[in-house]
């Protein structure tokens, strides 16, 4: 990348994007620019608007793919570094510039003991992206602990600022990918973490882990608790190679392909029916989300044949988690094919059409 001296940024030419991606897909942006402070994406963003181009804001890449043809437009990259706090008597509240590695922070907050976000250890990408699908996992949400967004107006190039409440927040979900999708510049976020942070465990699979391995009864508040929990997700998600590693060939992809869907009482009593008529034996596993249930997608997935390891052409499925689809030096095109396939053998199976969770940017 290409340092950028003080109020001037280097728009480059020709960049390719795979590499910046987590599943390594993609051509080539026709402009690219890196962008390490607010008055660089302003300008980037002006520079676009004067030559009327194309814009797609990238982080950490690992909720993105995009075409084979890459991007006839500019990718600005947010860069941008910085981590600020405010004590709050029993809490921080602890501002993290949008360019900040995500599993970085969670590490760097957990060192200062600081609890709330402890579970969400080992996902890849960057603070910025957080807010906008509400990233959640282990049985905790950002928007559990999320204050604040701010962010810059991709038109008028104003800051604006977002209480968690006008966030909007739902499952993955927020204003920032539904009503105002690609209107925001996410440039930094504030969370209110707990000092001290005794973790509380929720997920039914964290819970049976560390009641096998850790007694944190007998672990210290703060910082030993909180990394104990953190150890415990990662060695999780790393048998599910939800962790990026080069030397895991599994963990090339963008993690959850599909979201879990969340039926009314009706849908999913259509889906049973679906289920026993055509031969299914056992009760399909469901999960309470308010007045409705969640059915997990990866069970929706592999009954419908499609299996862990499974492959086509240079692209398959996780050999080690069934909704991660994993690139095998194939392309963007044998991945969406594949991904459109498994949608439409689980809509003719189950009557549910899934949803995917990345980001797919058109040439």
């Amino acid at each position: 990348m290409t340092v950028q001296p003080p109020g001037s940024i280097d728009i480059l030419h020709d960049v390719q994007l795979s590499p910046l991606t987590t599943i390594v897909l993609g051509g080539i942006a026709k402009y690219f620019v890196a962008c390490q402070s607010v008055d660089h994406v302003c300008e980037a963003l002006r520079s676009a608007q004067n030559q009327k181009l194309r814009v797609h804001i990238l982080g950490g890449g690992s909720n993105v793919i995009f075409s084979d043809e890459g991007f006839n437009g500019l990718v600005i990259r947010i860069e941008m570094k910085g981590i600020s706090y405010v004590d709050r008597g029993d809490s921080f509240l602890v501002t993290a510039a949008a360019g900040e590695e995500w599993d970085g922070f969670v590490e760097h907050c957990i060192a200062r003991h600081l609890g709330g976000i402890e579970c969400l250890s080992g996902i890849p990408g960057f603070v910025g992206a957080t807010p906008i699908q509400n990233v959640g996992a282990y049985g905790q949400e950002v928007r559990e602990t999320i204050v604040s967004v701010k962010a810059l107006d991709r038109q008028t190039l104003r800051s604006v600022e977002f209480s968690n409440s006008e966030c909007m927040f739902g499952y993955r979900q927020s204003r920032f990918k539904s009503n105002d999708a690609d209107k925001y510049v996410i440039t930094g976020v504030t969370f209110r973490l707990h000092k001290n942070g005794r973790p509380v465990i929720r997920y039914p699979e964290l819970q049976k882990f560390i009641t096998l391995t850790t007694d944190l009864n007998t672990i210290a508040e703060g910082e030993p608790a909180l990394r104990a929990v953190r150890e415990a997700v990662l060695t999780l998600r790393r048998r599910k190679s939800m962790v990026i590693n080069p030397n895991d060939r599994n963990s090339r992809s963008v993690g959850s392909f599909f979201m879990n869907p969340i039926l009314s009482i009706n849908q999913l009593n259509d889906v049973k029916s679906r289920w026993q008529r055509g031969g299914g034996e056992g009760e399909i596993p469901t999960f309470p989300a308010g007045d409705k249930a969640k059915i997990p997608a990866a069970w929706l997935v592999e009954h419908t044949g499609f299996l862990r390891g499974y492959r086509s052409g240079g692209v398959g499925i996780s050999e080690n988690h069934s909704l991660a689809l994993v690139n095998r030096s194939g392309t963007t095109s044998e991945l969406l094919d594949l991904a459109i396939r498994i949608q439409h053998a689980v809509h003719e199976r189950f009557g549910v059409m899934l949803e995917r969770e990345p980001v797919v940017v058109p040439a």
